[in-house]
């Protein structure tokens, strides 16, 4: 059995580690979409606002994700820049149902891109356009215009529609991710 476990070990692909930060306003569904994306049993019964950051980790898609689940409140939004040197990749969580702060979740999303942390680095960002679900969400199209993604060319980013709730989009988003993340 020993040698069995030994000569298996040696064969068995090692996962990678991927470092991600979940950013994005107070109230876009951050958590909620970490805790659809994770395996069933790891999942959350029940998810509250988070005050500062959550740190989640869980295997999928071959890959071994370390999330940074970042509280969007504004007094909170400083702990971000602890975490970009780490960063392997980023998630911003957008409220497409929050057309009064999409101009605030641009200067976030702004901000994040021209720290010297980020911008020196071409990690991938994946945008979740979330709440789709809800009448008065804006399409992806339109977020793509509010937030001016066609401007981001010094990196790999995609924007995905989705449903924090029912899981719509997250698999989709999560294997835009992996590819790019994927050595």
């Amino acid at each position: 059995m020993g040698l069995w476990s030994a000569l298996k070990s040696l064969f068995k692909k090692k996962q990678q580690n991927c470092r991600i930060l979940v950013v994005g306003l107070d109230n876009s569904g951050k958590t909620t979409i970490l805790n659809k994306i994770k395996p069933e049993k790891a999942a959350l019964l029940e998810v509250v606002p988070t005050v500062g950051f959550n740190l989640e980790e869980f295997a999928k898609n071959n890959l071994q994700f370390t999330c940074y689940d970042m509280s969007g409140h504004s007094r909170y939004r400083e702990l971000w820049v602890r975490f970009y040197s780490e960063a392997q990749a980023i998630i911003f969580v957008l409220d497409a149902t929050d057309r009064l702060r999409l101009n605030v979740a641009k200067a976030e999303l702004d901000e994040i891109l021209n720290h010297p942390d980020i911008r020196a680095r071409a990690i991938p960002i994946l945008i979740f356009a979330n709440k789709m679900d809800l009448p008065n969400a804006c399409g992806p199209v339109e977020c793509t215009e509010e937030l001016h993604l066609h401007e981001i060319t010094s990196r790999p980013w995609t924007i995905i529609p989705s449903v924090a709730i029912s899981g719509e989009g997250l698999e989709e988003g999560v294997g835009w991710l992996t590819a790019k993340l994927v050595v």
